[in-house]
């Protein structure tokens, strides 16, 4: 267990409403190593994206632990957890998640200020520069096409060379061949930085680019 990234225990999440009680995930069990590429695959509504937010500590499962580089995220508080994901994980969201009001530089920015870095400025252009965005780094987002807002949010997401990148279907919302762009830029940021990436996508041809699959049906691992 020490040799790994991540170690999901055990888990279980399940939400009850006047209707009764809804397993989302049913003892999920399993080890990432690091470096490792990963893709979470299953039909819409078998947990996936649950299971990522769980990874993250975004939320809490009814039932089970995660581990993250051997540090239990449930026995933290929640401000712990946020100091944990700030330290080891980057996040690529199929929605991109940018800041509409601060510039492409001003965004990869942001979480290098976070972390008390002076050279943050420096930092976020070197990295727009390498995804391709070194003359769009003062323009906003809404000038942006979606897959110059993805590049952005690649950058922002890599610039601190997280342990652990989580991607919820990063290319839901671009067209195929901007698609596969922005996942041959992904791939080629992990090696770079050494990083575990771990994927959820619908796209067997993406989950075919990662080195191991994982595929979640009705809320169980399929083994």
């Amino acid at each position: 267990m020490s040799e790994s990234i991540i170690t999901v225990e055990h888990v279980s999440k399940a939400v009850t409403d006047s209707t009764g009680t809804l397993d989302i995930l049913r003892d999920i069990d399993f080890a990432l190593a690091p470096r490792e590429t990963v893709a979470i695959v299953g039909a819409s509504g078998s947990g996936k994206s649950t299971l990522l937010s769980i990874i993250a500590g975004l939320d809490r499962p009814s039932s089970g632990t995660v581990r993250l580089a051997t540090q239990d995220l449930f026995a933290l508080d929640e401000d712990a957890r946020a100091a944990l994901r700030a330290q080891k994980l980057g996040f690529v969201f199929q929605s991109f998640q940018l800041l509409a009001n601060l510039s492409a530089l001003e965004n990869v920015m942001l979480p290098l200020e976070l972390a008390g870095r002076k050279d943050a400025r420096r930092a976020a252009s070197e990295m727009l520069v390498r995804v391709g965005l070194g003359e769009r780094l003062n323009h906003y987002p809404k000038v942006l096409s979606g897959g110059e807002q993805q590049r952005v949010a690649l950058a922002r997401a890599f610039v601190l060379q997280p342990a652990v990148l989580l991607a919820d279907e990063p290319t839901g919302s671009l067209d195929f061949a901007t698609g596969e762009k922005i996942m041959d830029l992904m791939f080629a940021l992990n090696r770079e930085q050494g990083t575990t990436l771990v994927l959820v996508t619908h796209d067997p041809a993406i989950a075919a680019r990662c080195a191991r699959i994982i595929t979640i049906e009705a809320g169980r691992l399929r083994r």
